[in-house]
C-alpha cells in the first residue's frame, strides 16, 4: 500500500509545477483544449510527420535517437550516474500516435490511478484523444490499438559503464475490444519528465486546425516548447525536428510550407533570412489560442452628422400642436412672466 500511494503521489506531482516568482504550486490539468507535454519529448522529435507517399508503405520502420542532452536532468540519471540515454522504437507519427499519446496523458490526469495503472472505457479514451465518440468504429479501434502498440515499443535505455536501466514510454497497454476497455501502465520514474521546470501547456486547438498537416503539427509542438524569449531557429534545426529522409532541398520546401501553414492559422508570424550559407527563421510572436494576426485598430468611425439636424424648427413644431396644447403652452409662458 505504501508503494501504491507513493506511485500515485509521484504521478500526481508530475502534473504540478512551481512558479519561480511566487513559489506557488500550479497544477497543470489537461482538458479538451490543451494537454501537458514534457518539453524534452517535444524537442526531441519523438513524434514526426509520416509522408503518405513513402513511409506509409514501409510499415514497422524503427527509429533511434540520442536523448542524453534532453533527459540528463532526471534524478534517475544523476543518482545512478547514467551517461547515455537512447530512445529506440517504432517511428511515431503525428496523425495517429501523437493523438493517442495525448489521450494517455489525459487518462492519467482524469481517471483514478490504482498503483501505476489506469483503466477506462474505450469510448472515453477516444474522447481524450480528441476523437468524437461517433467515430468509434471497429476500424478506429484497430488503428488506436496499433498506435498503442507502437508507443509501447519505444524503449528508453539509461546506461553507463557498469549498469543499465530500460523502461518504456508506456510500460504496458492492454486493450480488450470485447470488454471495451483500455488499461495503461506507467513507469513512475518516467513521469518525472513532467517535473522539469520548463513545461508547456500545449494547445490542442492548433493541432486540430492543422488536421492531416503533420509537418506543421510537429513544428508547432517544437516551437511551442521553446522559451518565451525565443531566438532565431535555423532551417537545419527544423529539418532535424521533422526527421525526414528525403533530399535536403525537398525537406527545406516541407519546412517552408509548414511554417506558412502555422502563419495561416494565426499561430505565429516570422521572417526568413540568410546568414552566410545558413537559413534562419525569426519568430515575431506565438499565439497558441490562434488569435487573428491583425486585430482592428478601433471601432468604425461614426458617420458625419449635419449640425442643422440638431436645431429645432419652431414653426414646424407649432404646426403639429393641437388647439388645447397651444393654449396650455400660452398659459405656461404667461406664468413665467
Amino acid at each position: 500500500m505504501a508503494n501504491e500511494s507513493e506511485n500515485i503521489k509521484e504521478i500526481a506531482t508530475a502534473f504540478a509545477e512551481v512558479k519561480k516568482g511566487t513559489g506557488e504550486v500550479v497544477n497543470l490539468v489537461p482538458n479538451s483544449n490543451n494537454t501537458v507535454q514534457p518539453v524534452a519529448l517535444m524537442r526531441l522529435g519523438l513524434f514526426v510527420p509520416t509522408l503518405k507517399s513513402t513511409a506509409r508503405g514501409r510499415k514497422g520502420q524503427m527509429a533511434t535517437m540520442d536523448a542524453t542532452a534532453e533527459l540528463k536532468q532526471l534524478s534517475l540519471v544523476t543518482s545512478e550516474g547514467f551517461e547515455n540515454i537512447q530512445i529506440t522504437g517504432a517511428r511515431l507519427d503525428m496523425d495517429n500516435d501523437f493523438k493517442t499519446w495525448v489521450g494517455i496523458i489525459h487518462a492519467f490526469a482524469k481517471f483514478k490511478v490504482i498503483g501505476d495503472k489506469v483503466t477506462l472505457p474505450f469510448v472515453e479514451f477516444t474522447k481524450l484523444c480528441g476523437i468524437p465518440s461517433s467515430r468509434s468504429s471497429a476500424a478506429l479501434r484497430k488503428r488506436i490499438d496499433a498506435s498503442l502498440q507502437r508507443i509501447a515499443t519505444n524503449t528508453l535505455s539509461f546506461t553507463s559503464n557498469d549498469k543499465a536501466y530500460h523502461t518504456h514510454l508506456v510500460q504496458s497497454a492492454y486493450f480488450d475490444m470485447k470488454k471495451d476497455i483500455v488499461i495503461l501502465q506507467a513507469d513512475p520514474k518516467l513521469f518525472e519528465l513532467y517535473q522539469f521546470d520548463r513545461k508547456v501547456l500545449l494547445q490542442l486547438r492548433a493541432i486540430n486546425e492543422l488536421a492531416r498537416k503533420e509537418s506543421a503539427q510537429a513544428l508547432y509542438t517544437y516551437i511551442e516548447s521553446l522559451p518565451q524569449d525565443i531566438k532565431p531557429i535555423s532551417m537545419s534545426r527544423l529539418r532535424a525536428r521533422l526527421n525526414l529522409t528525403s533530399r535536403t532541398i525537398t525537406q527545406n520546401a516541407t519546412v517552408r510550407k509548414a511554417m506558412q501553414q502555422l502563419k495561416d492559422i494565426g499561430y505565429l508570424d516570422f521572417t526568413e533570412y540568410q546568414r552566410g550559407r545558413a537559413v534562419y527563421f525569426h519568430i515575431h510572436y506565438r499565439r497558441p489560442k490562434l488569435r487573428p494576426a491583425h486585430l482592428p485598430s478601433g471601432l468604425p468611425e461614426a458617420p458625419d452628422v449635419d449640425p442643422a439636424l440638431d436645431e429645432f424648427d419652431a414653426d414646424q413644431i407649432l404646426a403639429t400642436l393641437t388647439k388645447e396644447e397651444l393654449e396650455l403652452l400660452e398659459s405656461l409662458r404667461g406664468s413665467k412672466k
